[in-house]
């Protein structure tokens, strides 16, 4: 297994679709866990392909059921699909992929998820709360969608000068 570099907002890869997994092999089994070492260290709630520069429809999460804290179990999600969402709720959200920021997003209160598992067998998952918001959080990802398209354009351009400033005076160091 291996840490593997987080890719970070603006790069462009974290705006491409990704492409559905079709073959259930050994080298999607060595990304897996590669992608959970790499949240796990970070440390992250949850990680997608994408975000390590992989265009796969993969994703992981920490943790456990809806009540229980998360740990350092991880569960792996190919192919992942919101199948159903209901209510609603307000989390403030941060991302791996996104230097010094969070926000509040308003996402679904629950979701159920489809998905396969890395032999290619079909579960499904619902889930509310937190693990509801990281679920949602993850599969955007692997369609190019990042938290800061779901806040105000008001406050994603303030994030964006801060970027920029944060980006400069690294230049400058």
């Amino acid at each position: 297994m291996a840490i593997l570099p987080i890719l970070k907002y603006p790069d462009p890869l974290l705006r491409e679709k990704s492409k559905e997994v079709e073959l259930f092999d050994d080298g999607l089994k060595a990304l897996a866990a590669d992608m959970a070492e790499t949240m796990l260290e970070a440390p992250g709630a949850g990680l997608a392909a994408p975000q390590v520069g992989r265009l796969t429809r993969m994703i992981v999460i920490a943790g456990a059921g809806n009540d229980e804290d998360f740990d350092e179990r991880v569960l792996t999600l190919v192919n992942p699909r919101i199948t159903w969402s209901g209510g609603e709720q307000v989390y403030n959200e941060g991302c791996l992929s996104v230097l010094d920021y969070s926000e509040n997003v308003i996402r679904a209160g629950e979701v159920e998820v489809q998905a396969r598992d890395l032999d290619g067998r079909p579960f499904t998952i619902t889930a509310d709360g937190r693990r509801a918001v990281i679920l949602q959080h993850e599969i955007d990802h692997l369609d190019g969608i990042l938290f800061l398209d779901r806040i105000s354009s008001l406050k994603r351009d303030i994030y964006k000068r801060k970027l920029k400033k944060i980006m400069k005076e690294s230049a400058d160091a």
